[in-house]
């Protein structure tokens, strides 16, 4: 018997201790500006409309992550559509992404650095 045979059965209690691995993928700028030109996505801006009035990306649709309907608006959505998030610097995307994921979205991507490192002209 192999010292792997002997192994496998600790690397799959080992597994049962892991947390979920995470549903969403960060994207660099560049990764998430060819990924949602492609069509059928959703663009999401988690932002405060404030913000997203002063400048977002084409297409992207508003909704508010600190919003107390968060949760709503977003059942709503098309839960298979690819799905990209951002927001400022990236935190309230991830933890829209994460809101997402556990609402069972199917794909979800996420922008590192949010609208701070995003290299294109905004759009109002």
């Amino acid at each position: 018997m192999s010292y792997f045979t002997l192994l496998l059965p600790l690397f799959a209690l080992f597994a049962l201790f892991q947390g979920p691995a995470t549903a969403y993928k960060n994207l660099t700028p560049a990764q998430f500006s060819e990924a949602m030109s492609q069509k059928g996505v959703l663009l999401l801006d988690v932002r405060r409309p404030d913000e997203f009035a002063g400048g977002h990306l084409p297409g992207a649709v508003n909704i508010d992550v600190t919003a107390p309907d968060f949760a709503q608006r977003v059942a709503a959505l098309d839960k298979t559509r690819p799905t990209y998030v951002y927001c400022r610097s990236g935190a309230r995307s991830t933890r829209a992404a994460n809101q997402l994921t556990q609402a069972s979205f199917v794909y979800i991507s996420n922008l590192i650095g949010g609208v701070l490192e995003w290299p294109e002209k905004l759009v109002r």
